[in-house]
């Protein structure tokens, strides 16, 4: 399912970008305009990245226990900016976090999002 992983690589942008991209079925868009670049697998999104933004940030979904949780432990993990507070998270990209955590993260929501396909959808992702 992933192509690649970036928890070794130091987290900005560009990486945070090349890896949602190696998602089966991955593809981006610029719905809201040119600030937010939105990431979604069979038209549902999974992330959206600021652009020409510092630092930058990335929305995610998340299980409403998880958003809980990460909220009151991560100064740099906040509730959806723009989003529902209850399914999304904003990670504003700094040292508290690592690579492998954010990695995780960006997984976790691609896989939130995958879980909710149909059946047929989720095999013509692992085609």
């Amino acid at each position: 399912m992933i192509a690649t992983s970036i928890k070794d690589v130091q987290m900005n942008q560009q990486a945070i970008e090349l890896f949602l991209s190696t998602l089966a079925g991955a593809q981006a868009e610029f719905p809201f305009g040119p600030e937010a670049k939105v990431y979604k697998v069979m038209g549902k999104m999974f992330a959206l990245v600021t652009q020409d933004e510092t630092p930058t940030r990335i929305t995610l979904k998340a299980t409403p226990v998880d958003v809980d949780i990460l909220v009151d432990e991560y100064e740099a993990i906040s509730r959806g900016y723009h989003m529902n507070k209850r399914h999304w998270i904003t990670v504003t990209l700094s040292d508290e976090l690592s690579g492998a955590m954010l990695n995780d993260l960006m997984v976790r929501s691609y896989d939130l999002v995958v879980s909710g396909l149909t059946k047929a959808q989720q095999a013509a992702l692992k085609v």
